[in-house]
């Protein structure tokens, strides 16, 4: 078998099943999620075996087992079918109990939904980056900073700065954990300006806060895990999960945060091993936790031995009032892993990100990491340091929010006859915007696309797949301000006519 979908398919898979049991899991989690519903015809033996790379005997033992558990029945001369009773996808866990307000909106997977390279590889390239990957003149799908915001005439006299200082940092590897001057001065920023109480020793250098969703996901969950998301979130950490075999359970993001209660009944009776969330300015919804949920998160986790991973990419894109402090300064029993982020607002090259957690919990990283990368790029983190002591980098900050701030502002502003409905954030990238009912966002897409206008449709956002039908990320921070009335404007006219 050579280097096929076979690869992409099992390579993470457990190497305890055989061949033909890994062909039965994926099966099996493509008719839980949906994908081949009730009484629909599956792929024939030929062709699933093609497309899975392995040998016809395989998938045809596959599928007989699969007919002895009830999961498909046969039509004579006619093929595989899936079995009714066993065409369904995400459970609500209201069914449980249909009065309870506490469980409405929660949404679990069940055992075969925790996705592997199996369901991925069907998926093929993400949705958000499929649609982020389209070539338009008005680009309301990248939620990136414009380049022409971004400090990008300093980094040259840096760089000479960097090496002057350091004439042999192209020669030599980081630490796995990252350079101690850069942690040493992340640590006492946010203990100054966060109130973290941070060691040098509770940092951790990674390439993005991707890198850092992916580090946590592989040291901190085993296949069958319980993850806590929110709904909607965000699409690359959903997946980073899932290929690790983990089921998600989501809870709703309003503007008002969360609902505790629901919360404590999940991380209760679902005991989850982690909730990922965003609270700050979230992407997509630009929504942002009140301080009081940001104090009782934390006992809640402690309580039910559920760790927090706090992802805080854009913090610091604030219009006005700073947010509140992280759920992390609130942290007094090693409960929350806090993940931030400079790539976007700073300089998106130079991919750097910091994970900050306790002791108990770096070693397992620092483990991972040693096998991912053995150390981000030195000369990276060399010159961030530069960037992150100079008066230049909060110069750099204000400036980015006001020039933010008013391109969300004239985004609005071109909305405010469309008859669609938003929060306005106060900080972030993104407008999380409701259409009207009768209006589908994938068709507008489509149609905007032909007049080149992008953005992202809600569903791609939605751990459940089954909502977010009415609803769009319109990102007002990669267009300008001519660019975004003209855009809003071509795309409200293509809106109308539909």
């Amino acid at each position: 078998m050579g280097r096929n979908n076979s690869e992409l398919l099992f390579s993470t898979t457990d190497q305890a099943l055989k061949l033909y049991e890994q062909v039965i899991h994926y099966v099996n989690v493509r008719i839980d999620r949906g994908d081949w519903p009730a009484d629909v015809k599956l792929p024939s033996v030929r062709s699933l075996a093609q497309e899975l790379g392995v040998h016809r005997l395989t998938v045809f033992r596959a599928y007989q087992e699969l007919k002895q558990q009830g999961r498909i029945y046969v039509k004579d001369k006619s093929g595989y079918y899936a079995h009714a009773s066993h065409a369904n996808t995400l459970k609500p866990l209201a069914a449980y109990s249909e009065r309870s307000s506490t469980k409405q909106g929660l949404h679990s997977e069940s055992a075969y939904a925790a996705d592997d390279p199996s369901v991925s590889a069907w998926r093929g390239m993400d949705g958000l980056t499929r649609v982020q990957s389209v070539n338009a003149d008005f680009q309301f799908s990248k939620s990136l900073i414009d380049p022409s915001l971004l400090p990008n005439r300093y980094w040259g006299e840096l760089m000479m700065q960097v090496f002057e200082k350091h004439p042999k940092v192209a020669a030599t590897y980081s630490s796995v954990q990252g350079d101690a001057e850069l942690r040493d001065a992340m640590a006492q920023h946010f203990s100054a300006d966060k109130h973290f109480a941070l060691s040098t020793d509770e940092v951790l250098i990674t390439s993005g806060a991707q890198q850092a969703i992916d580090l946590i996901s592989r040291s901190l969950l085993r296949t069958g895990d319980r993850v806590l998301i929110e709904r909607p979130a965000y699409g690359p950490a959903m997946e980073i999960f899932r290929r690790q075999g983990a089921r998600l359970t989501t809870t709703d993001i309003r503007p008002e945060g969360y609902d505790m209660d629901q919360i404590e009944w999940c991380m209760k009776t679902e005991k989850p091993r982690l909730f990922y969330m965003n609270p700050t300015f979230h992407n997509p919804t630009g929504f942002t936790v009140p301080d009081e949920q940001r104090k009782r998160l934390p006992e809640l986790a402690e309580r039910y031995g559920c760790l927090i991973v706090e992802d805080d990419s854009t913090y610091d894109i604030s219009f006005g009032q700073k947010p509140p402090s992280p759920i992390f300064a609130y942290d007094i029993s090693g409960s929350v892993v806090y993940i931030r982020s400079y790539s976007k607002y700073v300089a998106p090259g130079l991919r750097i990100a910091a994970v900050t957690c306790r002791r108990q919990l770096m070693a397992s990283l620092l483990s991972v990491k040693a096998l991912v990368d053995n150390g981000s790029p030195l000369l990276n983190q060399k010159l961030f340091l530069q960037y992150f002591q100079s008066p230049r980098m909060q110069q750099h900050i204000k400036k980015l929010c006001i020039a933010l701030q008013i391109r969300k502002e004239t985004m609005e502003d071109s909305l405010r006859e469309s008859g669609w409905t938003w929060t306005s954030p106060s900080g972030g990238l993104n407008l999380w915007l409701q259409l009207p009912f009768a209006l589908k966002p994938n068709e507008l897409l489509a149609k905007g696309i032909e007049e080149s206008v992008s953005f992202v449709p809600g569903n791609v956002f939605d751990p459940v797949g089954a909502e977010g039908k009415t609803h769009v990320r319109l990102s007002y921070s990669y267009a300008n301000e001519q660019q975004i009335k003209e855009g809003i404007s071509r795309l409200l006219c293509i809106s109308r006519s539909m």
